[in-house]
């Protein structure tokens, strides 16, 4: 294993499973320190275990990224603990209410765009000030959505969040680029991954149809991505949005 990130730190929400657990563990085997966030405190913890026991320098600590004092506090103990902040993948994030926009309640509205979009706001803010203060360069990662580029019947809130991510991460991108920090999007399609065990087999099928390449995508696969916009072999690359979609948006 490449270990192209050896003495960087990084810091991933949403950490506990699926993709951001896929993101954190692949960090790790790339040299870099990690630190873990999650409201899942339990899982949290596991995998920064795992982490540890491969010899990794990692931590974990418990956020509700919704809360812009516990996202300053997160960025905080982060270089606290590691004395310095390089790349943030802002992962964490939920489906959400499904429901037609007449019929979507004012409650599932704000939660989801508290959680999927304003935390990563909250989030993005704070890593800034702390990339700024070391003078140092950054890569900075927002999880959007292959949603963020087009619409999807039932699913207004999430769909709004996931475009407005793509909007943050573009005039982010613009402001700090001269300063040497990188901010892009990751847009993935439908990924094989905890969120999507409640579905049914009917469920899951059509949904596995809505990609040319006959699967669904595996978290790995999107962490693969992620590391590479972490790492200098990227950096020409800022304000990009990169689908990573088996073929969703082609068709």
């Amino acid at each position: 294993m490449d270990k192209d990130l050896q003495g960087k730190t990084a810091l991933v929400t949403g950490a506990a499973s699926g993709i951001g657990k896929a993101v954190a563990l692949l960090y790790g085997q790339h040299g870099a320190n990690v630190m873990l966030s999650d409201i899942d405190e339990a899982q949290g913890q596991q995998v920064a275990e795992q982490l540890k026991t491969a010899g990794v320098n990692a931590r974990f600590f418990k956020a509700d990224v919704g809360d812009p004092v516990q996202c300053q506090q997160l960025v905080e103990e982060t270089v606290s603990s590691f004395g310095q902040l390089d790349i943030a993948c802002n992962n964490a994030g939920i489906g959400g209410e499904l429901n037609l926009t007449a019929d979507y309640s004012l409650e599932g509205w704000q939660k989801i765009i508290n959680v999927n979009l304003n935390s990563v706001f909250y989030c993005l803010k704070y890593e800034l000030e702390a990339m700024l203060r070391q003078n140092t360069p950054g890569s900075i990662i927002n999880m959007a959505s292959i949603l963020g580029q087009v619409g999807t019947a039932h699913s207004p809130g999430y769909v709004a969040a996931k475009h407005g991510i793509l909007g943050l991460t573009q005039t982010a991108a613009i402001e700090y680029a001269a300063r040497g920090i990188r901010i892009n999007a990751v847009g993935p399609a439908y990924i094989d991954t905890p969120l999507l065990n409640v579905l049914s087999d009917d469920v899951r099928k059509m949904l596995i149809g809505l990609h040319p390449i006959g699967r669904l995508g595996r978290a790995e696969e999107v962490a693969e991505l992620v590391i590479w916009l972490s790492s200098d072999k990227a950096s020409f690359v800022t304000s990009s949005y990169y689908p990573i979609d088996g073929g969703y948006l082609a068709q």
